[in-house]
């Protein structure tokens, strides 16, 4: 057994960060290929005791990266002489201790036991499925009782589904304060990076294999996961996660109504459309989304005060005239959203019908200005409490991002109606640039200047915003090939569309003559008739100009430029902030290259 000085050893040849605001750089491979659980005991008890010991030189005041779980978890492997199969096990165990101390002296009743369905009976399973999962009974049929009723007699919440959206927003609105989870290596790898990203303390037992009917646990170690209790350790991880709740409130109700009074709905009158109309602007200012924008506003500002609101929820020390600009930019953002999906005759949003659907084309209009006007008005209205220079500079940078954001979509509505479908990378990239990094660059610029003087911030600040919004716009073409549950719930609509998308100008600059005619006509409108099978065409023009591969560098070229800033920015605080938006905004799924094999039967002639 490694001893914890031999373990210390290992750790400095790591690479591991030595000081306050370093991380690890090299990006972590995918474990993809490495989801084999240990099928026997001995195995698995061998690693998980090992991961204590790698874990206890780990700084438990600064957060947990994926980087350093990758390096811990081959340096344990090779120390064992163990296959790199097992890095996902290995890198859950690591994480359990790393998390183990804090999460043992929260609260019973402020956990939540996160339990997958395929741990239940496949054969005569009584427990119907509700909104939050599997109803579950008291049958004795499988363990899935068992850790419930164990659970919920110490006071968890208990939650049996696969769900890790719903498991999000249960953070953010603030119901739980740790997880103890029990899932496939498949699932955990996903939920691993959402609880290191919220800085939620999480443990988990992995199932034991990843054959999603009648699967089985390592039931002791389970209730062992259950059962820990002990007082408050010294030492607390830094988490956004109080200020994800602080941003996650300010668009709820009674916060939001709080912060900006409804003026028109007391009339009372159902049928007064005056009220309506301020109904449906203040519903969609409510909707769903990450809330990312009003969360930077808010953790800059915290940041520049020392970070206080990462340490404890008490720390989050945010005046409303912070809040309330924080919730003037989600109002540009949800204005933009309405327009934007107008011009593109967009159908969902948030996994709904879009707003000019429900509402009509007019009325989404007005919803879509009246929230500028709210925007603008949230923040001009605290001129006295933020002062008249600070009113000024943050109005400035909210109408140049506004005017920003206008150009670059018009440029894009313009090209679309062009004949000539011409377009470079470059002309791609620079609409990206207008469209998506204003958003974040006055979100960022307002949380500082709220907190004191912002000019040495403006220039890195701009460049900043520059990298993070064009890499963010890539991942989002790269998500419009898989379709998802908030927005677009159809793959391939942006290239279908003949959106100017860096992907089609790759795909256009790329191609063989031949291909990229083929390519224009299917812009052009012509082409196969069936939905699926153009789609599908698309697919295999982008694979053959290898646009996926070459997206994906791209992201990679910009992440890097955003972190390049972030390591020489000052103060400490605002760099993990930085640090932390790079992994959260650029979070994503890998992208299949590959077209799918389903649609290309549909096309066999053409595919080749």
């Amino acid at each position: 057994m490694t001893t914890a000085v031999e373990t210390s050893h290992l750790a400095d040849m790591l690479d591991l960060p030595r000081s306050e605001g370093e991380r690890p750089k090299a990006p972590p491979r995918s474990s993809a290929a490495f989801k084999v659980v240990p099928q026997t005991r001995d195995v698995r008890d061998q690693i998980r005791a090992a991961a204590t010991e790698f874990a206890a030189p780990i700084d438990r005041s600064r957060p947990f990266t994926r980087p350093m779980l990758h390096q811990l978890g081959e340096a344990l492997l090779k120390q064992y002489n163990h296959p790199d199969e097992f890095l996902g096990f290995t890198m859950v165990c690591i994480a359990n201790e790393f998390w183990r101390e804090q999460l043992q002296a929260i609260p019973f009743n402020r956990r939540l036991l996160l339990l997958p369905h395929c741990l239940k009976n496949a054969e005569g399973c009584p427990a119907d499925y509700d909104e939050f999962g599997l109803d579950c009974r008291v049958c004795g049929a499988c363990s899935v009782a068992d850790f419930k009723t164990r659970a919920e007699d110490l006071g968890y919440k208990v939650l049996v589904s696969e769900g890790t959206p719903i498991v999000l927003k249960i953070i953010v609105s603030g119901h739980i304060d740790a997880i103890v989870g029990v899932a496939c290596l498949n699932v955990l790898e996903k939920a691993i990076d959402k609880i290191l990203l919220s800085g939620i303390p999480g443990v988990a037992a992995p199932l034991l294999s990843s054959n999603c009917k009648s699967t089985s646990v390592d039931n002791d170690w389970v209730f062992d996961l259950i059962n820990l209790q002990t007082p408050p350790p010294a030492v607390i991880t830094k988490t956004y996660v109080h200020l994800m709740r602080a941003a996650y409130s300010i668009c709820e109700e009674p916060e939001l109504s709080r912060l900006v009074p409804r003026g028109r709905s007391a009339s009372g009158k159902a049928d007064d459309p005056l009220a309506i109309h301020e109904t449906i602007a203040y519903d969609w200012l409510g909707e769903g989304g990450k809330r990312s924008r009003p969360l930077i506003t808010l953790a800059a500002y915290d940041a520049m005060k020392g970070a206080p609101g990462t340490r404890s929820a008490a720390g989050v020390e945010l005046p409303d005239g912070v809040r309330r600009a924080a919730l003037a930019i989600e109002a540009f953002h949800k204005a933009s959203l309405i327009h934007d999906d107008i011009e593109d005759d967009d159908t969902f949003r948030y996994g709904k019908e879009t707003l000019h659907r429900r509402h009509g084309v007019g009325t989404a209009i007005n919803v879509g200005d009246y929230l500028l006007g709210l925007g603008y008005r949230l923040v001009a209205r605290d001129r006295k409490e933020l002062g008249g220079d600070c009113t000024a500079d943050i109005l400035n940078k909210l109408s140049e991002a506004h005017l920003r954001l206008s150009e670059g979509q018009g440029a894009e509505l313009l090209w679309r109606d062009m004949p000539n479908k011409a377009l470079t990378a470059l002309d791609a990239l620079k609409i990206y640039a207008l469209k998506t990094s204003p958003a974040f660059e006055a979100a960022l610029y307002s949380g500082l200047r709220l907190a004191g003087d912002a000019d040495a911030y403006e220039k890195p600040v701009h460049e900043f915003s520059k990298a993070l919004g064009v890499a963010f716009q890539i991942l989002n073409d790269l998500k419009d090939w898989q379709g998802d549950t908030d927005n677009k719930l159809l793959s391939g609509q942006d290239a279908l569309a003949a959106r100017p998308t860096l992907l089609l100008a790759l795909a256009l600059d790329g191609s063989t003559p031949d291909n990229r005619a083929e390519l224009v006509e299917i812009l052009a409108g012509r082409g196969p008739k069936d939905r699926d099978v153009k789609v599908a065409r698309v697919r295999v023009l982008f694979t053959r100009a290898g646009v996926f591969a070459k997206a994906e560098k791209l992201v990679e070229k910009y992440r890097a430029k955003a972190e390049a800033i972030a390591d020489v920015t000052e103060p400490v605080e605002l760099r993990e902030l930085l640090y932390y938006l790079v992994d959260t905004v650029l979070d994503r799924p890998s992208v299949s290259a590959d077209p799918e094999p389903a649609l290309l039967q549909l096309l066999p002639a053409m595919s080749r």
